[in-house]
């Protein structure tokens, strides 16, 4: 498997409205990009720290993964994301390891990522996520 950095931090918040300002006025971060992610049910707002993205995500349906979690564990830190060149062949790989994936292929995700998650329950109690900038 090749992991280059962490790609981002994905945080849970219950408003895009309420928490940017804080990492805006607070912290002193740019929001870059707000996006909605439909099929995840999620909207995504950016932040760049050094060579790192903080993830801010808002559920848009109560069904979503997001409102689950808010409504299990409250506001907090959701998954680590790492950049993984050879997508597919890091799942492949990771899968011959008895490594539990949510995603047994990549799938389209924020800022035009493809992303994979691996479950909590094999890698220590963290959400991992996989991504990659398509060819």
């Amino acid at each position: 498997m090749n992991l280059s950095h962490i790609e981002h931090i994905g945080i849970a918040v219950k408003s895009l409205q309420d928490a940017i300002p804080f990492y805006e006025n607070v912290l002193g971060l740019k929001c870059y990009n707000i996006e909605e992610v439909v099929d995840q049910k999620v909207k995504t707002a950016f932040f760049m720290i050094g060579q790192t993205k903080i993830e801010l995500l808002e559920p848009t349906a109560p069904e979503s993964p997001i409102a689950k979690f808010i409504e299990k564990r409250g506001e907090g830190i959701h998954h680590l994301a790492f950049a993984a060149n050879g997508l597919q062949a890091s799942l492949d790989e990771l899968a011959g390891k008895g490594i539990q994936l949510l995603d047994k292929t990549p799938r389209k995700g924020a800022e035009g990522l493809n992303i994979a998650f691996l479950h909590p329950k094999s890698t220590i109690g963290v959400l991992l996520e996989l991504c990659e900038h398509p060819n």
